[in-house]
């Protein structure tokens, strides 16, 4: 949880504006309640002379072996940056303990201010450090806007990887080194593999007022398709092959989620070649990246740029249509935070959509989701417990603990994930949807057929609401009182993944443990 600020308190107006005072209440006393302490990693003067020195051991011992080591260029479009922000982006580079990198600042300021700050910046390092500063400062005609500000440096583009940079943020000083580690696959940071490198690494991130406050650890999950289709969870720091970049640029249209735009048409990229995007898009576990909070940043005052929410759902819904779904992409109560609501060619019957009757008779509604995607085995929902108050039970891990588990019905969780649509190793069987070609092999797993019971997607303390989207789960009662749905779940989902298969976490399908 932030400082109290008037930032702060201007967010939560509107969020109260958009979502009324019991969604507030209840944000509120969840924020309060996860309030944690938070320190970033901090290295000392002798501790970065260390790293320095083993990365340039590291280097040379690859390159003797005939490792081509990766060379990043880091591309900051600059328009009227405060000249203070702008040094400590500056700084930050230049301290990286990876010596093989540029820095390319593409200047769109009208006047020579930016152009003066530079000059003088790398004047006061390489008077202070006795090393020239690699920093290439390019003009830029006129102001198009931050995408075209940052594709005009592709003509500039000669290493392996583009980072990308935002004029006002910064990196920490093992950035670099913990990127080319990632690509390279060293044991030290925990990725040796024998993979061909990654076209895409992200890292870990939090918010810093630009003083000695860091909060709001942002500490994400392996890729992950249907949380980046709920959210741009990937974010700051981005690295990328260089061709890629090259061929796909940012859009000008989807300008203030030009990043969010890229990632998911590089994810449409990686799957177009039959790739996997959880294998060539990779994950960092560490922050890297200081994402400065002040008061026109979108980090410290969302409503500073709507716009770019809204070309965030415009881009999420682009990336729907060029895959051939019929999904309408929705905004959450948080901005920023999405839903692809799916439509299936089974319609409502007439009686349940006028609220004049809830018997399905013999209709079978399978997920819309599983009507519309291919790569999906299963759907599966949220179980709350007898009273309807508490999470019990849904996505899994392979060691059978529950997301999310505990967590109070209302309240979003650690960075609103609990809200939001993702992929799953595994779901809980109690409120589980299977597509109808995989139901043999459920019955070879699970032991019972697959029969289903009728449910609401909104079914909260029995409280079903003839609007929300109906479908057929299966029914728990079949199996046997002594079986252990833990077990049977992860057994199941399993081999659901050996067919190449995702499961779907949706946390609006909602049953209650009987």
């Amino acid at each position: 949880m932030g400082k109290l600020t008037f930032a702060n308190l201007k967010k939560t107006l509107y969020y109260l504006q958009r979502n009324g005072l019991r969604n507030t209440w209840n944000a509120a006393r969840e924020r309060l309640a996860m309030a944690e302490k938070y320190e970033p990693t901090a290295f000392t003067g002798e501790e970065l002379e260390i790293m320095r020195r083993e990365a340039a051991e590291w280097i040379r011992d690859e390159e003797k072996l005939g490792q081509t080591m990766p060379f990043f260029q880091i591309l900051v479009p600059a328009y009227r940056t405060d000249p203070g922000f702008l040094k400590d982006m500056i700084y930050s580079v230049q301290a990286q303990v990876y010596p093989k990198w540029e820095l390319l600042i593409l200047d769109a300021t009208e006047d020579k201010a930016v152009q003066d700050a530079c000059k003088e910046i790398c004047s006061e390092i390489e008077e202070n450090e006795g090393l020239k500063a690699a920093v290439r400062y390019v003009k830029l005609p006129s102001n198009e806007g931050i995408s075209e500000n940052t594709n005009a440096g592709i003509p500039y583009l000669s290493g392996d990887y583009v980072g990308l940079l935002d004029h006002d943020d910064m990196l920490t000083p093992d950035a670099l080194l913990e990127m080319a580690m990632a690509i390279c696959g060293r044991k030290e940071a925990g990725n040796a593999t024998a993979e061909s490198a990654p076209l895409v690494i992200y890292s870990d991130e939090d918010k810093w007022d630009g003083e000695e406050h860091y909060y709001e650890p942002n500490l994400k999950e392996d890729f992950n398709l249907d949380l980046l289709l709920s959210n741009n969870y990937v974010c700051h720091f981005l690295v990328m092959e260089r061709e890629l970049f090259r061929k796909l640029r940012l859009r000008k249209e989807f300008d203030g989620a030009q990043d969010y735009d890229l990632v998911l048409r590089v994810t449409a990229e990686i799957m177009a070649q039959g790739l996997e995007p959880e294998k060539a898009i990779r994950h960092v576990p560490k922050v890297l990246y200081h994402w400065r909070c002040h008061g026109g940043s979108t980090a410290e005052n969302p409503q500073s740029k709507l716009y770019a929410y809204e070309a965030g759902r415009r881009a999420l819904q682009d990336f729907a249509d060029e895959q051939g779904w019929n999904a309408a992409a929705k905004d959450l109560k948080h901005v920023g935070f999405y839903r692809l609501e799916f439509h299936g060619e089974k319609e409502m019957p007439k009686s349940l959509a006028s609220g004049e009757g809830q018997n399905l008779g013999d209709v079978w509604m399978e997920h819309p989701a599983l009507e519309n995607r291919r790569d999906l085995g299963a759907v599966g929902g949220k179980v709350l417990d007898e009273c309807g108050q508490t999470l019990v039970g849904g996505r899994m891990a392979e060691d059978e603990s529950v997301f999310y588990e505990g967590l109070k019905e209302g309240f979003s969780g650690p960075l609103h994930r609990a809200v939001l649509t993702q992929d799953a190793e595994a779901v809980d069987l109690r409120c589980i949807c299977v597509a109808k070609e995989f139901w043999p092999l459920f019955e070879s797993v699970v032991g019972v057929p697959y029969r289903t019971r009728k449910v609401f997607g909104q079914e909260i303390a029995g409280n079903k609401d003839a609007s929300a989207t109906q479908v057929e789960i299966f029914d728990v009662g079949t199996l046997m009182e002594c079986a252990d749905v833990k077990a049977l779940s992860l057994a199941f989902c399993k081999e659901l993944q050996k067919h190449g298969k995702r499961i779907l976490w949706d946390p609006e399908l909602v049953v209650k443990n009987a």
